[in-house]
Protein backbone atom coordinates (compact mmCIF):
# COMPACT_ATOMS: atom_id res chain seq x y z
CA UNK A 1 0.00 0.00 0.00
CA UNK A 2 0.87 3.38 -0.61
CA UNK A 3 2.02 5.68 1.66
CA UNK A 4 -0.70 7.87 1.20
CA UNK A 5 -4.19 7.29 0.41
CA UNK A 6 -6.24 9.80 -1.92
CA UNK A 7 -10.24 9.27 -1.68
CA UNK A 8 -12.10 11.71 -4.21
CA UNK A 9 -15.54 12.34 -3.48
CA UNK A 10 -17.68 11.19 -6.21
CA UNK A 11 -18.31 13.12 -9.00
CA UNK A 12 -21.52 13.87 -11.76
CA UNK A 13 -20.25 11.27 -14.49
CA UNK A 14 -21.05 8.12 -15.24
CA UNK A 15 -17.22 7.15 -16.45
CA UNK A 16 -16.02 8.87 -13.11
CA UNK A 17 -18.07 7.03 -11.39
CA UNK A 18 -17.02 3.94 -12.31
CA UNK A 19 -13.20 5.30 -12.04
CA UNK A 20 -13.74 5.80 -8.39
CA UNK A 21 -15.33 2.32 -7.99
CA UNK A 22 -11.84 0.70 -9.43
CA UNK A 23 -9.70 2.69 -7.37
CA UNK A 24 -11.71 2.02 -4.17
CA UNK A 25 -11.61 -1.15 -5.20
CA UNK A 26 -8.08 -1.83 -6.00
CA UNK A 27 -6.94 -0.45 -2.80
CA UNK A 28 -9.54 -1.51 -0.60
CA UNK A 29 -10.56 1.37 1.21
CA UNK A 30 -12.99 3.62 0.89
CA UNK A 31 -14.23 6.84 2.97
CA UNK A 32 -16.43 5.03 5.49
CA UNK A 33 -13.21 2.36 6.32
CA UNK A 34 -10.37 5.44 6.47
CA UNK A 35 -13.33 6.77 9.19
CA UNK A 36 -13.39 4.05 11.23
CA UNK A 37 -9.51 3.33 11.54
CA UNK A 38 -9.11 6.86 12.51
CA UNK A 39 -11.72 6.28 15.27
CA UNK A 40 -10.06 3.36 16.63
CA UNK A 41 -6.75 5.00 16.63
CA UNK A 42 -5.45 2.05 14.09
CA UNK A 43 -1.50 3.15 13.61
CA UNK A 44 -1.26 0.82 10.21
CA UNK A 45 -2.97 3.79 8.86
CA UNK A 46 -2.12 7.34 10.57
CA UNK A 47 -4.32 10.30 10.03
CA UNK A 48 -1.31 12.27 8.62
CA UNK A 49 -0.91 10.17 5.93
CA UNK A 50 -4.77 10.06 4.91
CA UNK A 51 -5.92 13.46 2.52
CA UNK A 52 -9.78 13.27 1.73
CA UNK A 53 -10.72 15.60 -0.59
CA UNK A 54 -12.98 18.57 0.75
CA UNK A 55 -16.41 18.39 -1.24
CA UNK A 56 -16.59 21.06 -3.64
CA UNK A 57 -20.21 22.85 -3.96
CA UNK A 58 -23.01 20.88 -5.19
CA UNK A 59 -20.91 17.37 -4.36
CA UNK A 60 -23.65 16.91 -1.66
CA UNK A 61 -26.82 16.55 -4.23
CA UNK A 62 -24.72 14.21 -6.12
CA UNK A 63 -23.97 12.06 -3.48
CA UNK A 64 -27.31 12.12 -2.71
CA UNK A 65 -28.13 10.82 -6.60
CA UNK A 66 -25.06 7.93 -6.39
CA UNK A 67 -27.06 6.56 -3.55
CA UNK A 68 -29.73 5.45 -5.39
CA UNK A 69 -27.05 4.11 -7.80
CA UNK A 70 -26.56 0.53 -8.89
CA UNK A 71 -22.97 0.35 -10.09
CA UNK A 72 -23.37 -2.88 -11.86
CA UNK A 73 -26.84 -2.09 -13.28
CA UNK A 74 -24.60 0.99 -14.63
CA UNK A 75 -21.71 -0.56 -15.55
CA UNK A 76 -23.98 -3.32 -17.75
CA UNK A 77 -26.05 -0.63 -19.66
CA UNK A 78 -22.96 1.17 -20.14
CA UNK A 79 -21.40 -1.65 -21.88
CA UNK A 80 -24.61 -2.32 -23.80
CA UNK A 81 -24.56 1.46 -25.36
CA UNK A 82 -20.91 0.84 -26.87
CA UNK A 83 -22.06 -0.75 -29.47
CA UNK A 84 -22.97 1.11 -32.74
CA UNK A 85 -24.22 0.63 -36.48
CA UNK A 86 -20.05 1.44 -37.03
CA UNK A 87 -19.05 -0.75 -34.49
CA UNK A 88 -20.84 -4.22 -33.92
CA UNK A 89 -18.59 -6.29 -32.92
CA UNK A 90 -16.23 -4.68 -29.86
CA UNK A 91 -13.54 -7.46 -27.51
CA UNK A 92 -13.51 -7.00 -23.74
CA UNK A 93 -10.10 -5.11 -23.65
CA UNK A 94 -11.21 -2.90 -25.82
CA UNK A 95 -14.76 -2.23 -23.78
CA UNK A 96 -12.63 -2.10 -20.27
CA UNK A 97 -10.03 0.61 -22.17
CA UNK A 98 -13.53 2.68 -23.15
CA UNK A 99 -14.63 2.30 -19.46
CA UNK A 100 -11.53 2.32 -17.46
CA UNK A 101 -12.80 -0.86 -15.23
CA UNK A 102 -10.58 -3.82 -14.88
CA UNK A 103 -10.69 -6.56 -17.86
CA UNK A 104 -11.71 -9.13 -14.79
CA UNK A 105 -14.93 -7.07 -14.02
CA UNK A 106 -15.68 -6.39 -17.85
CA UNK A 107 -15.47 -10.20 -18.24
CA UNK A 108 -17.81 -11.26 -14.93
CA UNK A 109 -20.47 -8.63 -17.18
CA UNK A 110 -19.73 -9.63 -20.68
CA UNK A 111 -20.74 -13.26 -19.10
CA UNK A 112 -23.61 -12.07 -18.01
CA UNK A 113 -25.07 -10.43 -19.96
CA UNK A 114 -24.37 -13.56 -22.34
CA UNK A 115 -25.76 -15.69 -20.20
CA UNK A 116 -28.61 -13.50 -20.42
CA UNK A 117 -29.01 -13.33 -24.31
CA UNK A 118 -28.31 -9.96 -24.66
CA UNK A 119 -25.18 -10.21 -26.15
CA UNK A 120 -23.39 -13.73 -28.02
CA UNK A 121 -19.09 -14.10 -29.17
CA UNK A 122 -18.77 -13.36 -33.21
CA UNK A 123 -17.25 -15.60 -34.98
CA UNK A 124 -13.93 -16.06 -33.38
CA UNK A 125 -15.50 -16.69 -29.76
CA UNK A 126 -13.30 -13.92 -28.47
CA UNK A 127 -15.48 -11.12 -29.53
CA UNK A 128 -18.73 -9.76 -28.68
CA UNK A 129 -21.80 -8.16 -30.40
CA UNK A 130 -25.71 -7.40 -29.64
CA UNK A 131 -28.48 -9.28 -30.20
CA UNK A 132 -31.99 -9.15 -31.32
CA UNK A 133 -32.78 -9.37 -27.39
CA UNK A 134 -31.57 -5.71 -27.08
CA UNK A 135 -33.53 -4.98 -29.97
CA UNK A 136 -36.79 -6.28 -28.44
CA UNK A 137 -36.05 -4.13 -25.23
CA UNK A 138 -36.55 -0.73 -27.37
CA UNK A 139 -37.95 -1.31 -30.75
CA UNK A 140 -41.05 -3.09 -29.36
CA UNK A 141 -42.57 -0.71 -27.07
CA UNK A 142 -41.75 1.72 -29.74
CA UNK A 143 -43.59 0.17 -32.50
CA UNK A 144 -46.66 0.60 -30.50
CA UNK A 145 -46.57 4.59 -30.75
CA UNK A 146 -46.95 6.15 -34.40
CA UNK A 147 -45.31 8.49 -36.15
CA UNK A 148 -46.11 11.44 -34.76
CA UNK A 149 -45.59 10.49 -30.92
CA UNK A 150 -41.95 9.38 -31.64
CA UNK A 151 -41.67 12.98 -33.68
CA UNK A 152 -42.94 15.30 -31.31
CA UNK A 153 -40.18 15.37 -28.41
CA UNK A 154 -37.58 15.69 -31.64
CA UNK A 155 -39.81 18.71 -33.11
CA UNK A 156 -40.06 20.70 -29.61
CA UNK A 157 -36.13 20.16 -29.43
CA UNK A 158 -35.64 21.32 -32.67
CA UNK A 159 -38.06 24.70 -32.17
CA UNK A 160 -36.21 24.85 -28.93
CA UNK A 161 -32.71 25.23 -30.47
CA UNK A 162 -34.00 27.15 -34.04
CA UNK A 163 -36.72 29.60 -32.69
CA UNK A 164 -38.69 28.68 -35.48
CA UNK A 165 -42.24 26.29 -35.94
CA UNK A 166 -41.22 23.00 -36.79
CA UNK A 167 -43.42 20.90 -39.00
CA UNK A 168 -43.52 17.01 -39.87
CA UNK A 169 -45.25 16.00 -43.09
CA UNK A 170 -46.44 12.87 -44.64
CA UNK A 171 -47.60 12.03 -48.49
CA UNK A 172 -50.94 10.76 -48.95
CA UNK A 173 -51.45 10.30 -52.66
CA UNK A 174 -50.88 13.62 -54.74
CA UNK A 175 -51.27 15.83 -51.19
CA UNK A 176 -49.03 16.20 -48.73
CA UNK A 177 -50.49 16.43 -44.92
CA UNK A 178 -49.35 17.98 -42.04
CA UNK A 179 -48.97 15.67 -39.02
CA UNK A 180 -47.11 16.68 -36.80
CA UNK A 181 -46.66 20.55 -35.67
CA UNK A 182 -44.89 22.76 -33.44
CA UNK A 183 -45.72 26.46 -33.17
CA UNK A 184 -43.22 29.41 -32.60
CA UNK A 185 -44.79 32.95 -31.84
CA UNK A 186 -43.67 34.75 -35.17
CA UNK A 187 -44.81 38.03 -36.64
CA UNK A 188 -45.81 36.58 -39.64
CA UNK A 189 -48.83 34.36 -40.73
CA UNK A 190 -48.84 30.71 -41.93
CA UNK A 191 -51.95 29.28 -42.83
CA UNK A 192 -51.02 26.12 -42.23
CA UNK A 193 -52.28 24.09 -39.05
CA UNK A 194 -52.21 20.02 -38.16
CA UNK A 195 -54.18 18.29 -41.09
CA UNK A 196 -53.86 20.67 -43.92
CA UNK A 197 -52.89 19.03 -47.08
CA UNK A 198 -51.37 20.92 -49.84
CA UNK A 199 -50.61 19.92 -53.42
CA UNK A 200 -47.50 17.64 -53.34
CA UNK A 201 -45.71 18.54 -56.50
CA UNK A 202 -46.56 22.03 -55.55
CA UNK A 203 -44.28 22.14 -52.04
CA UNK A 204 -41.20 21.34 -51.11
CA UNK A 205 -42.46 19.00 -48.71
CA UNK A 206 -43.50 17.27 -51.65
CA UNK A 207 -40.48 17.11 -53.43
CA UNK A 208 -39.11 15.58 -50.78
CA UNK A 209 -41.39 13.12 -50.07
CA UNK A 210 -41.73 12.29 -54.26
CA UNK A 211 -38.26 11.95 -55.03
CA UNK A 212 -38.53 8.17 -54.73
CA UNK A 213 -40.92 7.56 -57.46
CA UNK A 214 -39.01 6.56 -60.65
CA UNK A 215 -39.69 8.92 -63.70
CA UNK A 216 -43.03 6.42 -64.69
CA UNK A 217 -44.10 6.10 -61.10
CA UNK A 218 -44.24 9.88 -61.70
CA UNK A 219 -46.10 10.17 -64.50
CA UNK A 220 -48.64 7.43 -63.25
CA UNK A 221 -49.41 9.47 -60.18
CA UNK A 222 -49.79 12.94 -62.68
CA UNK A 223 -51.03 11.81 -65.94
CA UNK A 224 -51.83 15.06 -66.66
CA UNK A 225 -49.72 16.98 -69.42
CA UNK A 226 -49.75 20.57 -67.18
CA UNK A 227 -49.66 20.26 -63.35
CA UNK A 228 -51.70 22.84 -61.61
CA UNK A 229 -49.37 26.10 -60.90
CA UNK A 230 -49.45 27.66 -57.47
CA UNK A 231 -46.93 30.10 -57.95
CA UNK A 232 -44.25 30.87 -60.83
CA UNK A 233 -42.01 28.24 -58.91
CA UNK A 234 -44.65 25.48 -59.47
CA UNK A 235 -42.91 22.66 -61.92
CA UNK A 236 -45.08 23.09 -64.65
CA UNK A 237 -44.79 19.66 -66.12
CA UNK A 238 -43.81 15.91 -64.70
CA UNK A 239 -40.65 16.42 -66.59
CA UNK A 240 -39.74 19.50 -64.89
CA UNK A 241 -40.86 18.01 -61.25
CA UNK A 242 -38.25 15.23 -61.85
CA UNK A 243 -35.59 17.44 -62.91
CA UNK A 244 -35.75 19.46 -59.33
CA UNK A 245 -36.19 16.25 -57.76
CA UNK A 246 -32.74 14.76 -59.25
CA UNK A 247 -31.39 17.53 -58.54
CA UNK A 248 -32.70 17.80 -54.97
CA UNK A 249 -31.29 13.92 -54.06
CA UNK A 250 -28.05 15.08 -54.02
CA UNK A 251 -28.48 17.56 -51.15
CA UNK A 252 -29.00 17.00 -47.23
CA UNK A 253 -32.20 19.39 -47.46
CA UNK A 254 -34.12 21.39 -49.97
CA UNK A 255 -35.04 25.27 -49.04
CA UNK A 256 -36.64 27.77 -50.94
CA UNK A 257 -38.32 31.03 -50.32
CA UNK A 258 -42.17 31.48 -51.57
CA UNK A 259 -42.40 28.49 -52.77
CA UNK A 260 -45.79 28.32 -51.91
CA UNK A 261 -47.26 30.52 -50.27
CA UNK A 262 -45.49 34.46 -50.53
CA UNK A 263 -43.63 35.61 -47.40
CA UNK A 264 -42.37 32.27 -46.19
CA UNK A 265 -39.26 30.49 -46.12
CA UNK A 266 -39.11 26.47 -46.07
CA UNK A 267 -36.42 24.24 -45.21
CA UNK A 268 -37.19 20.41 -45.68
CA UNK A 269 -35.31 17.31 -44.84
CA UNK A 270 -36.43 13.70 -45.72
CA UNK A 271 -37.12 11.17 -42.74
CA UNK A 272 -35.83 7.66 -43.68
CA UNK A 273 -37.65 4.25 -42.34
CA UNK A 274 -36.84 0.82 -42.63
CA UNK A 275 -35.56 -0.24 -46.14
CA UNK A 276 -34.35 3.19 -46.60
CA UNK A 277 -37.33 4.86 -47.54
CA UNK A 278 -38.59 8.32 -47.88
CA UNK A 279 -41.80 7.93 -45.20
CA UNK A 280 -41.83 11.98 -44.14
CA UNK A 281 -40.25 15.23 -44.48
CA UNK A 282 -39.11 17.45 -41.58
CA UNK A 283 -38.83 21.16 -42.18
CA UNK A 284 -38.83 24.70 -40.47
CA UNK A 285 -40.65 27.33 -41.36
CA UNK A 286 -39.27 31.04 -41.53
CA UNK A 287 -39.86 34.36 -43.28
CA UNK A 288 -38.60 34.88 -46.44
CA UNK A 289 -37.30 38.28 -45.47
CA UNK A 290 -34.26 36.27 -43.41
CA UNK A 291 -31.28 36.66 -45.85
CA UNK A 292 -28.69 35.69 -43.22
CA UNK A 293 -26.47 33.16 -44.20
CA UNK A 294 -24.96 31.37 -41.38
CA UNK A 295 -27.76 31.53 -39.77
CA UNK A 296 -30.07 29.17 -42.77
CA UNK A 297 -26.58 26.97 -42.34
CA UNK A 298 -27.49 26.30 -38.59
CA UNK A 299 -31.36 26.10 -38.96
CA UNK A 300 -29.90 23.05 -41.76
CA UNK A 301 -27.81 21.70 -39.50
CA UNK A 302 -30.20 21.60 -36.76
CA UNK A 303 -33.03 20.16 -38.80
CA UNK A 304 -30.66 17.34 -40.67
CA UNK A 305 -29.47 16.03 -37.04
CA UNK A 306 -33.36 16.16 -36.13
CA UNK A 307 -34.03 14.11 -39.27
CA UNK A 308 -31.38 11.61 -38.71
CA UNK A 309 -32.90 11.09 -35.51
CA UNK A 310 -35.79 10.53 -35.99
CA UNK A 311 -34.87 7.94 -38.68
CA UNK A 312 -32.69 6.51 -35.88
CA UNK A 313 -35.58 5.78 -34.15
CA UNK A 314 -37.75 4.11 -37.34
CA UNK A 315 -34.63 2.61 -38.82
CA UNK A 316 -35.93 -1.04 -37.38
CA UNK A 317 -39.77 0.09 -38.02
CA UNK A 318 -41.73 -0.23 -40.86
CA UNK A 319 -44.66 2.34 -40.79
CA UNK A 320 -47.62 1.84 -42.68
CA UNK A 321 -48.49 5.22 -44.65
CA UNK A 322 -50.75 5.83 -47.36
CA UNK A 323 -48.69 7.48 -49.88
CA UNK A 324 -49.10 5.05 -53.03
CA UNK A 325 -49.39 6.20 -56.38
Amino acid sequence: MSDTLHVDTPTATSHDRLARAHSNTESGWDEASVSQLNERGDTALPASSISISSPAPGDAAEKEKDKYTVPGLERGLLILSQFSRHEPVLSAPEIARRLGIPRSTVFRLLTTLEQLGFIERDETGRDYRLTAAVLRLGFEPMATKDLTELARPILERLRDVTGCTCNLVVRDGRSVVYVGRVAQHSPYANTVHLGTRLPAHATLFGRVLLRDLSFDALQTLYPEERLHQVTDKTPATVAELYRVMQHDRQTDYVFDKDYYEAGIATLAVPVWGGGQKIIASLGITVSSADDDTARLSHLASQACRAARELSGLLDHIVIATNSQH
